[in-house]
């Protein structure tokens, strides 16, 4: 009788102790998925975990930015990069001649084709971004990082959300920065190899430094402008709609749904 009531107070122990530590692991859970944002295993050191979908199927790996190539359209449709404080400097690095991305398996566009095309060759990802290192400026230089753009565009308002974006690295420790083109259909296009004329420029930006994600998106016409940046805006969603592109897949779908739907911009210092 002795042996009887000690196997039911050990087997009451044991379910006992199983259902605290199922709740206890539970518990842990719900509270790792809450914080996932300021988890180590997410972080934007975690490059590729930001990466966006490419439509190409040709995303190029260098050591100080990625791409996704589009041949059709004979340029990138994204570029994407982590800008961090740290890194902003204000060297002035002899600037290199562009070349061809030795990384494009179907080769990228010459720069001969902006020759005497009334376009610049828009950076997407700004040599200014890269100056902490030669190697990392000299990257920049490939003629898969560029893009036609107007003079007064480039010189202009993209100038100027390109050192708004510097302004941002340097005031929350670094941001992820994806950008490019919208790439449709029957755009002009320039040279022998039928660079198109993007009608459109995107940048979108995201930054964790709180404990929690924030993200920006513009959408800014390929013309000159004088509008304040605020006023180009838009959610996420409204990009992805016109690219086709997928921004931050890997994030948790409620949190994705959640900061791509929202054109609050009310969290960036203007």
């Amino acid at each position: 009788m002795r042996f009887y009531y000690t196997f039911l107070i050990l087997t009451a122990s044991f379910f006992t102790f199983c259902g605290c530590s199922k709740q206890k692991s539970d518990q842990k859970k719900d509270v790792l998925i809450k914080n996932n944002l300021t988890s180590t295993n997410i972080s934007l050191s975690d490059k590729d975990y930001y990466l966006p979908t490419s439509t190409t199927h040709e995303v190029v790996k260098h050591e100080f930015y990625t791409l996704s190539y589009s041949e059709k359209h004979e340029q990138a449709e994204w570029v994407a990069y982590e800008l961090k404080k740290n890194q902003l400097s204000h060297y002035n690095l002899e600037r290199p001649y562009f070349i061809d991305d030795p990384q494009v398996e179907t080769g990228s566009a010459s720069w001969k084709n902006y020759k005497r095309s009334g376009y610049d060759k828009g950076h997407l990802c700004p040599a200014a971004d890269r100056r902490f290192s030669r190697k990392a400026f000299d990257e920049t230089f490939y003629t898969s990082n560029i893009s036609p753009q107007l003079n007064v565009f480039n010189a202009g308002i993209w100038n100027t959300l390109e050192q708004k974006t510097r302004y941002w690295a340097a005031k929350y420790d670094g941001v992820y920065v994806v950008t490019g083109g919208v790439l449709t259909n029957n755009l002009k296009t320039i040279g022998n190899e039928d660079v198109a004329v993007p009608k459109y420029f995107y940048k979108i930006l995201l930054d964790n430094s709180r404990g929690e994600y924030k993200v920006i998106a513009f959408l800014v016409p390929h013309e000159a402008s004088e509008k304040p940046l605020n006023s180009f805006v838009v959610p996420i969603d409204k990009i992805e709609k016109m690219t086709g592109i997928d921004f931050f897949p890997n994030l948790p779908d409620d949190i994705e749904n959640r900061l791509e739907k929202s054109a609050d911009y009310k969290g960036w210092s203007f």
